[in-house]
């Protein structure tokens, strides 16, 4: 079996407001032990939340903790329930230890995907790790503050065929069908989005994955809402995936005024 190596699973910098941050996807590493079992078009990273640590950078300002993961979800994505039950049945997707691209692409070489023991042990290593934590600040948070936002942010290709139709819309809100997030801290949200000039919609394609589904309770007082951004706002959808700050910039405006929202929706419900 492979060994672990230094790099840990997750980051995480505790804030002061009862707001979390959780960016899944923007890990990038692989393990030196698992690189020779991957393609060459796996290596390439397509899939990965690119740059979304950069973009978000201004969530600190709202008092915000951050967890963002480390490894790339080709290794495990932490996205995904840990029995790997598909989150959309009858649409293609991936699952908890991918084996193809977005696309369709083989991510491993003939006879190298993980077998359910290397699955079991990235489930203990990675996957496992980010949730306690998440778990933990979620927890930690709501002790102090009673209400708690949790605000799980993606990105993904505007244009990927095998995935959905078309272009994406440029905002895509979910919150599992509204059963994740107070309905009157989402309306204070989609409207900022729907009003930007960018196109949005709010339970689309996009409806949250395992982490709002799983963590968001409004009874309980935690509201998860997921946004899944198209790329093309603020980076090239290409290799080598370059940040473009001139489109982040534009964008930038709207995303801060969403999240404010969001943090400032929840202060009124605790009031």
């Amino acid at each position: 079996m492979t060994t672990p190596d230094a790099v840990p699973p997750f980051h995480f910098v505790r804030g002061t407001r009862p707001v979390l941050l959780s960016i899944p996807h923007v890990g990038t590493h692989i393990p030196d032990a698992l690189r020779g079992d991957y393609t060459d078009v796996a290596l390439q990273l397509a899939d990965t939340d690119w740059h979304l640590d950069r973009l978000y950078a201004f969530a600190h300002q709202f008092g915000a903790s951050v967890l963002q993961a480390t490894h790339s979800r080709s290794v495990i994505d932490l996205n995904r329930p840990p029995d790997d039950q598909s989150l959309y049945p009858g649409r293609i997707t991936t699952g908890l230890c991918p084996t193809e691209t977005f696309r369709g692409e083989p991510l491993y070489r003939a006879g190298r995907a993980p077998d359910a023991a290397e699955t079991a042990r990235r489930l203990a290593l990675y996957w496992q790790p980010y949730h306690r934590a998440l778990a933990a600040e979620l927890d930690s948070l709501k002790s102090l503050h009673g209400q708690v936002l949790l605000w799980d942010a993606h990105s993904i290709a505007s244009q990927l065929p095998r995935l959905f139709d078309g272009k994406l819309p440029d905002l895509n809100l979910g919150t599992a069908d509204g059963t994740s997030c107070a309905a009157e801290v989402l309306a204070r949200v989609a409207a900022i989005a729907q009003g930007s000039g960018f196109s949005a919609v709010v339970n689309g394609r996009f409806k949250g994955g395992h982490i709002t589904r799983r963590y968001g309770n409004p009874a309980q007082g935690v509201h998860a809402i997921q946004l899944e951004l198209c790329q093309c706002l603020y980076m090239d959808e290409t290799t080598p995936f370059g940040y473009r700050a001139d489109n982040a910039a534009r964008l930038q405006p709207t995303l801060t005024a969403m999240f404010g929202a969001a943090a400032d929706a929840l202060d009124a419900l605790a009031a």
